[in-house]
């Protein structure tokens, strides 16, 4: 194990975090409670989570704002105040994101989340006293504070890496199942007639298989938010609750009503025959 790879896991056992992690949950969870404000920081508009793309924005705008100071001169010194502001700017719908997506997770990975979460509100901090004594003269004071931002974003950045990519944050959960393309039995057709969801295993891809309505209806069965088992959660007005994080998914086509989740859930094309219902990947 290397050195930053032991530093992480040293963070992960920081159990002291969840005390000051759960009041900041509960409260973001409150205020992210609207439908809207919801989906729209999930990213259900684009289909893919959103704070990803936004952190682009004001990571390149302090990056490019430090370059300039290093190069020096005069006429550098208004686009580097003006990239130092337009990353202010772009950093809050970036944070209300990014807080977005942390307040579903929980353990080491709630952790980590946290401790990056400091490291941004910090360099934020830095930023903001960058632009302030930028606009009161003191432009050797305003580069320096830029410069030390730019540091603490570049670690709060690899433990950005390491939950997207170590622990699978916003990570689709069925990235790898891919569906039969021809029709495979799944059910005995009168094995719904109870209308309870069943649970169906179709080349080791869990299926949710139910009726809704007069039609029968088949999703992955594992919530792509964080794989929470849709068969375990609540079922209205046509759409499946997950029990974890209370993702929404209509049963219809798996599009995503209500986030954390983001990406829509796998959906198959039904069909009986001989009393037995078949189900196929839609193509």
């Amino acid at each position: 194990m290397n050195l930053l790879d032991d530093a992480v896991s040293r963070l992960e056992r920081w159990q002291f975090l969840d005390a000051i992690a759960e009041p900041v949950r509960k409260a973001t969870h409150a205020v992210v409670k609207p439908r809207l404000i919801r989906n729209l920081l999930s990213g259900i508009p684009t289909g893919h989570p959103l704070h990803p793309v936004l952190t682009d924005i004001p990571i390149g705008a302090w990056t490019m704002a430090s370059l300039l100071d290093l190069r020096g001169g005069k006429a550098s010194e208004p686009a580097a105040d003006l990239l130092v502001a337009a990353g202010l700017l772009a950093a809050v719908p970036t944070a209300a994101a990014g807080l977005n997506d942390w307040s579903d997770t929980f353990g080491p990975t709630g952790r980590i989340g946290l401790v990056h979460a400091g490291l941004n509100s910090a360099a934020l901090g830095l930023y903001t006293a960058s632009l302030v004594a930028r606009r009161t003269g003191r432009r050797g004071a305003g580069c320096g504070l830029a410069l030390a931002g730019l540091g603490i974003l570049t670690a709060s950045g690899y433990l950005g890496g390491h939950l997207s990519y170590s622990k699978g944050v916003k990570v689709s959960h069925t990235a790898y199942h891919e569906g039969p393309t021809d029709w495979q039995d799944a059910i005995a057709e009168s094995e719904l007639d109870g209308g309870e969801p069943q649970l169906v295993n179709l080349d080791d891809i869990p299926l949710l298989v139910m009726r809704d309505g007069g039609q029968i209806v088949a999703l992955d069965n594992v919530c792509t938010h964080a794989g929470g088992p849709l068969n375990e959660g609540t079922f209205e007005d046509g759409c499946v609750t997950c029990p974890w994080h209370g993702s929404k998914f209509r049963l219809t086509d798996g599009a995503p009503v209500y986030g954390p989740a983001a990406a829509p859930q796998p959906s198959y094309e039904t069909r009986v025959q001989d009393g037995r219902v078949q189900v196929r990947a839609r193509v």
